[in-house]
């Protein structure tokens, strides 16, 4: 896997934040199967329930572009113009969507500043999933 290159992208991403309410810009960097890498960025809204998080962003860029198999994601995040803060594992909403399309073996890389990572399972981030096949 590309980790490096994945992680440097999520990095990027994050620049492209759009966080004048919290002030905590968040990038996703979306690795697929076949090598192709999707960015995403945090958008907020005065409204709050509109705002979509990075991780989303990236995923539903790639699955718009056609993709469907996906094999890790970077996440970082942290107050906007400093360097990435803690970890920021996907919030709930991210869990589901990223279940609806990834096997729970799919890597996620927690970053923690410009050279530190963690790396989980989406099965260890959400073990007890809710998909299609409960319906």
């Amino acid at each position: 896997m590309k980790e490096k290159e994945l992680i440097k992208a999520a990095l990027s991403a994050r620049e492209r934040a759009y966080c004048p309410y919290s002030g905590i810009a968040v990038g996703a960097a979306l690795l697929t199967a076949d090598g192709k890498i999707y960015t995403g960025a945090n958008i907020e809204n005065a409204a709050f329930s509109p705002s979509v998080c990075a991780e989303r962003v990236a995923l539903f860029s790639a699955v718009h572009a056609g993709e469907r198999n996906f094999a890790a994601l970077a996440l970082c995040g942290g107050k906007r113009g400093d360097v990435p803060c803690g970890l920021f594992p996907p919030c709930g909403v991210c869990r589901q969507t990223l279940s609806e399309f990834c096997s729970p073996d799919f890597e996620i890389l927690l970053i923690q500043d410009n050279e530190r990572y963690e790396k989980r399972t989406l099965a260890e981030l959400f073990p007890d999933r809710f998909g299609g096949e409960c319906l």
